[in-house]
């Protein structure tokens, strides 16, 4: 059976048309004779979706008992006994109440697609798994309900169902999205202008994204290598060089001139040992790309500029910056160089921006790693000047009555033996010399045009020429080749300096030393292998390139073992041994970095442990000493009431039942923090952010202490706060119960608040005996208490509790010292103006 097909309305905000718009689609496809139905609709009561409903076919949804409240979910099992064509789905990113089907919407769509159902769905912007930070730090309300990307990604055809920011406030204002009791605070809160605006950018650059995606599938399909300029993209042609820092800063500012310009940094290495560039410096310019939001491309090519247009052409640039060229003026006559050719082969699509830098034309000093190799053009040069040069000047002198002298011919044919050798090297000018005396035999030496000398001083002469081009090409060749060696030399000392100062500053982590391998030595993918024991199976540690890793490091290109049962694989091309040297250093690396990297998970499990273990220790203690005394308060209240022997009072049963109600209290104070902690350690504490005055959070969080132990100063004009009001007000509470149970008698504590800038901020003051400077981070900890608790006790969670409600609310709980004696416990928290409340009807969860 056939795959059913996907189609998603994408809204930018709530209330766009996402629903009205499927609706729309979906009497379309009825009036063409299409078996539509709809699985599940949500009309929200907004009565011009509800008339859309009119004339489509409904499958009952099914009831499901929670927490005893009833709720309607879609019934896909009707909807499968149904099989109609199409199914209309909304709200993709809901997620099912607990005993249904699936646990999340999309997942019931994916039954529907699978059985050859054609589904249509919505989703908002906002509920994209990757984007909810963006969102929560744009609009302040952390959508719990998301849709992981690839889900809407895979879908045949997403439509964007956009409106101006204007038009959806006024649409909001005439009552069409919510109720009108609901339509102040939205317009006030979510739906402001700015927030509308940036979500509408965000949904146009994600269908702008997924777009691209589908004309890269078309132009891949389709063969197309020219440019379509759809969308600027920037190519920045890297050597390695200190220039390269410029180019991408320069690629940078002309990307951000236009919007939705992209910046990709591409380094081509020749396949040939060593990469010319320098490991250090190529890591920094991959850093400085990353930072200014461009990506790093490292790609093998033995012609750069044919490769750079490749690669340009290939992910659709439109523009390529090369920096001008550092080779000196003589350094031209081997070639126009890398930045004229690509300018020249570019074609009318593809705009080169050659950007001038501070290395412009000082040469580019011995090269890190290929240095005195002759390149290919160098060597048919050689062979050029050794060979056709020769008979050129053969043919010139003979054309020519100049009579300079067998001598003198000697001299020019010597020449050009020393410019082959320097050129090409060895061979080239062998065969110069060679072809050269023969020349010299059969034109200038008597008897003319004969291969036979007639005078022996002439035989002595071609045998200097011969010794002396035989010469002058071997030290031509020795020099290259000690050249080639101090280059090699040089490359491995800086690259074995940076590797070791990475190891004493601890910053590679595996993946990136890998990275650093795969560059250095050019191959398209190496991967750390391990095993237990010699007849386990190979596994892979860690990998990185685009070939598939291997499983044996006897399949890979490179093997390098470190030790017994671990080997490093590298897949690409076969290494000359002399780069096997270094290759050894970093696979031994790469071994030390991935025992400190398990070392490290154990000693954060370890850490964990012995955190679980002193928590456990303190919970016993805490359950042996602070529970059992209230419990044994009573257990003997009870006892005595219980008790026939003794005929109590009405007074002295009130005073018993007092106590067992103290006791009582006291207990659930001690659970409800034992609880609290065990949210906080566990990270389960999920606020519902709520916009709030503080003066009906902070009285009644003094409902614990007594009557007369607290002064309290809450100025009713001061700003609303962006709090979850449970969770502060057991915070308040905390606090406050820990500084009466410190102050000294007959001295309330102070619980005041103010407002500074965008913060508001409640201190709770005591005058008791304080907590010394190097203490105050201290009593913030799990099961710790100072001194002495004069009146009760706990088991040291109130302060811990409380600094871990605020913290989850984006604020602060510090400790101060008291003016004159005592602590100040100061709680920092947001004001609403710096984080906008949740919209009333917008569903939001939160953790069990």
């Amino acid at each position: 059976m056939a795959r059913g097909k996907l189609r998603i309305y994408l809204g930018a905000a709530p209330g766009v048309g996402k629903t009205y718009a499927m609706l729309s689609e979906a009497h379309r496809r009825v009036e063409r004779g299409t078996d539509c139905v709809v699985a599940l609709v949500e009309h929200h009561g907004r009565p011009r979706t509800e008339v859309m409903l009119r004339g489509l076919e409904q499958v009952g949804r099914r009831e499901l008992v929670y927490r005893g409240a009833v709720f309607a979910e879609m019934d896909v099992e009707a909807v499968l006994r149904r099989a109609p064509a199409v199914a209309l789905v909304d709200e993709l990113a809901h997620t099912n109440v607990p005993g249904s089907r699936n646990a999340k919407r999309w997942q019931d769509v994916e039954e529907l697609l699978a059985a050859g159902i054609d589904v249509v769905s919505t989703v908002n912007i906002q509920h994209l798994e990757s984007l909810g930070d963006v969102v929560e730090s744009i609009t302040g309300v952390r959508q719990r309900e998301t849709v992981p990307d690839e889900v809407v990604r895979r879908a045949d055809q997403i439509e964007l169902v956009d409106m101006s920011p204007q038009a959806l406030r006024r649409r909001m204002a005439h009552g069409n999205i919510y109720t009108a009791d609901k339509v102040d605070a939205a317009l006030s809160n979510y739906f402001r202008p700015g927030n509308l605006t940036a979500l509408r950018e965000l949904a146009l650059l994600w269908v702008a994204d997924r777009v691209d995606e589908y004309l890269q599938q078309y132009r891949g399909e389709h063969g197309i290598r020219s440019t379509w300029q759809a969308r600027e993209r920037i190519v920045v042609g890297l050597t390695g060089g200190p220039e390269g820092r410029t180019l991408i800063r320069r690629a940078a500012r002309m990307a951000a001139k236009g919007s939705g310009g992209e910046v990709m940094a591409v380094y081509i290495a020749r396949s040939d040992g060593l990469t010319a560039a320098s490991p250090k410096e190529l890591a920094v310019q991959r850093t400085l790309v990353e930072d200014l939001g461009g990506t790093f491309h490292h790609v093998i090519g033995d012609d750069i500029p044919a490769a750079l247009l490749d690669f340009s052409r290939g992910v659709n640039a439109t523009q390529i910056v090369l920096g001008s060229s550092r080779r000196k003026a003589w350094q031209y006559v081997f070639g126009p160089g890398v930045g004229a050719t690509v300018a020249r082969e570019s074609g009318p699509d593809l705009d080169v921006h050659i950007v001038t830098h501070s290395e412009v034309a000082k040469g580019r000093g011995l090269p890190v790693a290929r240095g005195a190799r002759l390149g290919r053009s160098r060597i048919i040069w050689g062979w050029f000047v050794g060979v056709v040069g020769p008979a050129l000047l053969t043919l010139l002198l003979t054309n020519v009555d100049a009579n300079l002298g067998l001598a003198n011919d000697m001299l020019l044919f010597l020449t050009l033996t020393v410019a082959a050798a320097l050129l090409g090297g060895m061979l080239p000018a062998l065969a110069s010399a060679a072809f050269g005396s023969l020349l010299l035999n059969y034109h200038f030496a008597p008897p003319l045009h004969r291969w036979t000398i007639s005078d022996s001083k002439n035989i002595v002469a071609i045998a200097v020429f011969v010794s002396v081009a035989i010469a002058v090409a071997s030290v031509v060749d020795l020099a290259a080749r000690r050249t080639h060696q101090a280059a090699r030399l040089r490359a491995e000392s800086e690259i074995l300096s940076h590797l070791a100062g990475s190891v004493l500053r601890g910053e590679n982590s595996l993946g990136s030393l890998l990275e650093t391998v795969r560059e250095t030595f050019g191959m398209e993918s190496v991967a750390l292998l391990e095993r237990e024991h010699d007849l386990a199976p190979w596994t892979c540690a860690a990998g990185v390139g685009s070939r598939a890793h291997v499983e044996r490091p006897e399949d890979a290109d490179v093997d390098v073992p470190v030790g017994d049962h671990m080997a490093l694989a590298l897949s690409g091309r076969v290494l000359p041994a002399e780069d096997r040297r270094v290759l050894a250093a970093f696979a031994a690396q790469a071994a030390v970095v991935l025992d400190r990297q398990r070392l490290r998970t154990e000693a954060e499990q370890a850490r964990a442990l012995a955190e679980g273990n002193r928590i456990r220790t303190a919970l016993l203690a805490a359950v042996s000493h602070d529970l059992r005394t209230p419990l044994a308060g009573i257990k003997a209240a009870v006892t005595s009431l219980r008790s026939e022997d003794v005929e109590w009072s009405v007074e002295d049963q009130a005073e018993l039942l007092e106590g067992i109600e103290a006791g009582a209290d006291r207990l659930d104070h001690l659970v409800g923090n034992l609880l609290d902690m065990s949210r906080l350690q566990t990270g389960t504490v999920a606020p519902l952010i709520r916009e709030i005055d503080l003066d009906e959070v902070v009285p009644m969080a003094l409902g614990g202490v007594p009557d007369g132990s607290v002064d309290l100063d809450v100025p009713e004009n001061l700003p609303m706060v962006a709090v979850d009001k449970g969770l502060l007000e057991r915070a308040v509470a905390n606090v406050v119960e820990n500084a009466v149970k410190y102050a000294p008698e007959r001295t309330p504590v102070l619980v005041s608040a103010s407002a500074l800038g965008d913060q508001v901020q409640v201190r709770v003051v005591d005058r008791g005996p304080g907590v010394p400077d190097d203490a105050k981070e201290r009593i913030f900890e799990p099961f710790q208490r100072y001194g002495d608790a004069p009146r009760g006790s706990g088991v040291g969670l109130g302060l811990a509790v409380a600094r871990g409600f605020v913290e989850s609310m984006g604020g602060t709980l510090n400790a101060e010292d008291t003016p004159g004696g005592g602590l100040t416990m100061v709680l920092t928290l947001k004001a609403a103006g710096g984080r906008p409340a949740a919209v009333p009807g917008l569903r939001a969860t939160t953790a069990p």
